[in-house]
C-alpha cells in the first residue's frame, strides 16, 4: 500500500528573471514500511523532493498525497497540524536550541499537542530511550557529541509517534562510528517499529543500510534498486 503518493509533479523556482525546472512531471510511490535512500547530484532534486512531501513546500502544478491527505492542497494552518501528526524531519544540522536540554529539545513538538505534562515526559523517556540516550536527558547539546546531538534530533522526530520519518542527509557531518550508530538506529525504526523512512544522502554506504535506493538526475527518476540488505 502506498503511503506517499507523487502524481505528475511539477516544481519550479524563480531565480532572479530565471525560471528554474525541478520536476516536470514526477510521478513515484512510496509504500509503507519502505526505507527509501534519494541519491543524486547537488541539484537533482532530493530535498525538494523531501520538502513537498512533508508540506515544507508546495508544488507548482500536481498532487501530492501523504497517508490518504492532500497535502499539496492543504491551507498553511491545516498543514501545520497535519504534519505534527504525521512528519518526523532529521536535518544534517541537528537544528538543536542550545539553551535546551536533550529531554527538551526532544519534547518540543509535543508543546503543539494536547498531551499533559506527565505523558509528554513519557514520550520523551520512550524516544530518547530509543535512541539509546536515556542516560544523557539532561544535558545540553554542548555536552554532547555529534553523534549524540543526531540521536537527539531523531528521538524528536519520532517522539510523536510519525507515520513518516524524513531525512536531509542525516550522517553528512558525523565521523564513521557516529554515522554507523544513527544508520543502525534507523535501520532499527524500520525493522522494528515499522517506520516508514525516507533518507537523502550522498554516502553511498549509507543508502546501503536502506531497502531500496533511488536516483535522480535534474528533477528525473533514472533508476530505482533494491539495496543489498
Amino acid at each position: 500500500m502506498a503511503l506517499v503518493e507523487l502524481r505528475d509533479v511539477h516544481k519550479s523556482f524563480q531565480r532572479e528573471t530565471q525560471t528554474v525546472e525541478v520536476f516536470t512531471g514526477l510521478s513515484i510511490d512510496f509504500v509503507e514500511g519502505s526505507f527509501t535512500a534519494l541519491m543524486g547530484p547537488s541539484g537533482s532534486g532530493k530535498s525538494t523532493l523531501l520538502n513537498l512531501v512533508a508540506g515544507l513546500d508546495k508544488p507548482t502544478s500536481g498532487k501530492v498525497t501523504v497517508a490518504g491527505a492532500d497535502v499539496s492542497a492543504m491551507s498553511t494552518s491545516a498543514l501545520a497540524a497535519w504534519r505534527s501528526r504525521h512528519v518526523g524531519f532529521v536535518f544534517q544540522s541537528y537544528n538543536l536550541l542550545p539553551v535546551l536540554t536533550a529531554r527538551q529539545n526532544v519534547e518540543l513538538p509535543l508543546l503543539l499537542t494536547n498531551l499533559g505534562k506527565k505523558d509528554r515526559a513519557e514520550r520523551c523517556a520512550i524516544a530518547l530511550g530509543v535512541v539509546g540516550l536515556q542516560d544523557r536527558v539532561d544535558h545540553y547539546p554542548r555536552q554532547l557529541s555529534g553523534g549524540q546531538e543526531q540521536r537527539v534530533s531523531i528521538a524528536r522526530a519520532i517522539v510523536a509517534d510519525p507515520t513518516l520519518i524524513l531525512l536531509d542527509e542525516p550522517t553528512g557531518q558525523l565521523d564513521a562510528k557516529s554515522s554507523e550508530e544513527v544508520l543502525g538506529l534507523l535501520q532499527r525504526l524500520n525493522d522494528e517499529f515499522r517506520k516508514t523512512i525516507i533518507m537523502v544522502t550522498h554516502d553511498a554506504h549509507a543508502a546501503d543500510r536502506a531497502k531500496s535506493v533511488l536516483h535522480l538526475d535534474k528533477g528525473v527518476l533514472v533508476e530505482r534498486e533494491a539495496a543489498l540488505r
